[in-house]
C-alpha cells in the first residue's frame, strides 16, 4: 500500500510523495524577482497518475505560480506580482510589489496519511515595510482516488494603519476581480469544463457565487483528464465565496473574497479563511464534482484556527 511521505530540501522546499509519485512541491523561499511578488507556491502538482495540473511563470503572466495565496489590491500595495490596475489610470507598474517572507514553520509532521504544516510568513512591501504578519495552515491526505490539499491562513495587520483589501473590480475593472488562493492551470486545459452546483460551463460562470467550483481539462500526450476541486469553507467571510475562473484565455480557478467588495483591515485586526482543493483523475462530469466537493469539505477541519493557540 503507498503512503505519503515528506523530503525537505532545507531552506527552500517541501516535496510530498505518495508511494513512488510525487504530488506537490511547495517552494517556501523563492528566488523569484521583486517585479513577481515572490511568496510561496505550490508547483509542480501532479494527479495519482502522474499527470501535470499547474503550470509556474507562463510567459503571458510571469507572475502566476502554480497554487499560490496571492493579492493584487493591499491598500496601495501590491502581493501579487507585475502591474496593478490603478482606478483611472488602468494598469500602472509602480514600486509596489512586495514579498510573503518564511519566517518558520511552528510545525512540519508526516505520516503515512497526512502531511500538515503550520507556518510563520511576514508580508513585506518594496520599500521595506512590515505589513502583515500570516500565520498559514496547510495539509495533504489522500482520499480514495483523489487527494487533497487544505488551506488556511490568518493574517494580520502589523501595519499601523487601516489597510483595505480589495481587487481590480473594486478599483473599476470589470469582471477582474482576482485575488487569493490562485491556481494557473496547464496550456492543454485552455477550453475546459467549468463546474460550480447545479451547472456546467465556461467563462460566463466568471463572478459566480458558489459553496465551490472544479475545472476539468485534458493532457496532450496521454489524452487523459484531469479534474480540480475548490471549496470554499462556509464560516468564510462573504461564504459563499465569488470566484474568478477562465476557460477560453487560459485555465485558472481562484475563489476571490474581495471580487467586488472591499475589505477594511484596522491596524492590529485579522482575516482568517480556509479553503481544500482535490485533485483528481478523469474528468467525473458535474455529478462527479460534487461528489469531491464532499472530500474536500471533510478535508477543512484540518486547517482549522484552532492550531492559533
Amino acid at each position: 500500500m503507498s503512503e505519503l511521505q515528506l523530503v525537505h530540501d532545507q531552506d527552500r522546499s517541501l516535496q510530498i510523495w505518495y508511494g513512488e509519485q510525487q504530488l506537490a512541491r511547495y517552494v517556501y523561499r523563492p528566488t523569484d524577482a521583486q517585479l513577481e511578488s515572490p511568496r510561496p507556491f505550490w508547483h509542480p502538482l501532479h494527479t495519482l497518475a502522474g499527470d501535470l495540473v499547474s503550470l509556474y511563470r507562463p510567459h503571458d503572466h510571469v507572475w502566476h505560480r502554480g497554487i499560490a495565496w496571492s493579492l493584487p489590491n493591499v491598500g496601495p500595495e501590491n502581493f501579487w506580482g507585475g502591474p496593478t490596475f490603478v482606478r483611472g489610470r488602468g494598469y500602472v507598474q509602480l514600486p509596489n510589489d512586495g514579498a510573503m517572507v518564511h519566517q518558520g514553520f511552528d510545525r512540519l509532521t508526516a505520516d503515512a496519511d497526512q502531511v500538515a504544516a503550520t507556518e510563520r510568513l511576514s508580508w513585506v512591501t518594496q520599500a521595506g515595510d512590515s505589513w502583515f504578519e500570516e500565520r498559514r495552515r496547510f495539509s495533504i491526505t489522500v482520499d480514495g482516488g483523489a487527494w487533497v490539499l487544505g488551506f488556511g491562513t490568518r493574517f494580520t495587520n502589523v501595519s499601523g494603519q487601516e489597510v483595505v483589501l480589495g481587487s481590480p473590480t473594486t478599483e473599476g475593472r470589470d469582471n477582474a476581480g482576482y485575488g487569493g488562493l490562485f491556481w494557473r492551470g496547464p496550456r492543454s486545459f485552455t477550453g475546459g469544463t467549468i463546474y460550480a452546483p447545479g451547472v456546467a460551463g465556461k467563462d460566463e460562470l466568471m463572478g459566480l457565487r458558489a459553496r465551490w467550483m472544479g475545472f476539468a481539462g485534458r493532457h496532450d500526450g496521454t489524452d487523459r483528464s484531469s479534474t480540480l476541486v475548490f471549496v470554499d469553507a462556509p464560516d468564510n467571510p462573504g461564504h459563499p465565496t465569488q470566484w474568478f475562473v477562465r476557460s477560453g484565455m487560459f485555465a485558472c480557478v481562484c475563489p476571490a473574497p474581495f471580487f467586488s467588495t472591499e475589505v477594511p483591515v484596522a491596524a492590529g485586526g485579522s482575516v482568517s479563511l480556509r479553503y481544500a482543493v482535490v485533485v483528481a483523475d478523469g474528468d467525473p462530469g458535474l455529478d462527479g464534482a460534487a461528489q469531491l466537493a464532499k472530500t474536500g469539505r471533510a478535508a477543512l477541519g484540518m486547517v482549522t484556527d484552532s492550531e492559533e493557540g
